[in-house]
C-alpha cells in the first residue's frame, strides 16, 4: 500500500504532439473584426493580440523553459486529497533558513526564477535560504480539486503540511507572497503554525468583512509598510514588519509582535536559527508505476 504522505521526484516533459496542437490551433485563430476605436477602451486592440499570438508561435521556446524547471529539484505529493507540484531547493549552507514562497495569479513558480540563486547563495552566508516554491492547487504542475473549498484557509493549511513533510516544523521557517500568494501567506501568519516565525508580504489586501486575517477578535498587530519615503501603520492580524516590493533577506528575518491594543512593549522576534535547520525527514519515493 502506498504512503499517502510520499514525496515523488518529478521530472517536467510535455509531449511533442501537445506542443504540435498548440502550434496548429495558434495558427487556425479566427481572428474578429478590428476594433472602431485607436485605444484600448473596447478591449486589448486586434494588433497587440495578433503580435502576442505570433509570439507563442515563432518566438517562445518551451523547451528552453522546461530545462529552466529541470534544473531544479522538483516533487510532487498528495496533500487533503490534491497532487502537489513544488520546488524545493536546498542552500549549501546549511545554517540557511528555509521560506516558503507562494505565487499569485496568472502565475506560477516560475513567479521566482530570478531570485533562485540570489536567495539560496547570497554574498554573506548568514543571508542565505532554503526554498520550497509549491503551486498553488489547479496551476502548473499541481493537481486539480475535485470538490469546492479549496480557498485561502485550506492552502494555508496544506502548505503547512508540506512544511511538515519536509521536516521543518521543528526549525525556525518564514513565508513569502505576493496576490493570491500574499493572501495565503498572511493566512499562515494568523494561523501561527509551528516553526513560522515571520512573514513578508508584497502585497496587502484589507477587506474587514470577509478577510481571513481579522478572525482573532482579541489580537492587534501592525503592520509597517515602506513605499517611496511614505510610511503608513495597518492593524491588521499579521506581523508587523518592514516590506519592499521584493523579497529583502536581512528584513524576512525580523518581525515586531504587538500581542494586545494595551501593552505599550513590543517584543522582536528574530528567525535566525542557532543550529543549521534539518535536512527534510521525508522519505523520497520512487515515482509510481
Amino acid at each position: 500500500m502506498p504512503d499517502s504522505n510520499a514525496i515523488y521526484p518529478f521530472h517536467l516533459s510535455i509531449p511533442q504532439s501537445e506542443l504540435d496542437d498548440l502550434q496548429t490551433r495558434l495558427r487556425l485563430t479566427r481572428w474578429p473584426d478590428k476594433e472602431t476605436v485607436s485605444d484600448d477602451s473596447q478591449g486589448v486592440p486586434l494588433a497587440t493580440m495578433k503580435e502576442l499570438c505570433l509570439y507563442w508561435q515563432n518566438e517562445y521556446n518551451w523547451r528552453k523553459c522546461e530545462d529552466l524547471l529541470n534544473s531544479y529539484p522538483q516533487f510532487t505529493t498528495t496533500i487533503d486529497g490534491v497532487e502537489i507540484y513544488f520546488l524545493h531547493i536546498r542552500s549549501k549552507h546549511e545554517n540557511a533558513l528555509p521560506m516558503l514562497l507562494t505565487h499569485g495569479w496568472p502565475g506560477s513558480v516560475l513567479e521566482f526564477r530570478h531570485v533562485i540563486d540570489k536567495l539560496i547563495d547570497p554574498e554573506d552566508p548568514e543571508d542565505a535560504f532554503h526554498l520550497i516554491i509549491p503551486a498553488l492547487p489547479g496551476y502548473a504542475f499541481s493537481g486539480k480539486p475535485t470538490e469546492t473549498g479549496w480557498g485561502i484557509k485550506r492552502t494555508a493549511k496544506a502548505w503547512v503540511e508540506l512544511m511538515s513533510r519536509l521536516g521543518y516544523t521543528e526549525a525556525s521557517w518564514v513565508a513569502q507572497g505576493g496576490d493570491w500568494g500574499a493572501h495565503i501567506s498572511a493566512c499562515l501568519g494568523n494561523m501561527a503554525p509551528k516553526g513560522l516565525k515571520a512573514i513578508h508580504l508584497n502585497s496587502i489586501f484589507l477587506e474587514p468583512k470577509v478577510c481571513p486575517l481579522l478572525s482573532l477578535p482579541h489580537s492587534h498587530l501592525s503592520f509597517q509598510t515602506q513605499s517611496h519615503q511614505k510610511t503608513s501603520m495597518l492593524n491588521t492580524s499579521i506581523y508587523r514588519k518592514k516590506s519592499s516590493p521584493q523579497p529583502k533577506t536581512k528584513q524576512a528575518k525580523t518581525a515586531h509582535w504587538t500581542s494586545t491594543p494595551t501593552e505599550t512593549s513590543t517584543t522582536t522576534a528574530t528567525t535566525r536559527n542557532k543550529k543549521p535547520a534539518p535536512k527534510p525527514s521525508a522519505t523520497v519515493s520512487p515515482p509510481p508505476p
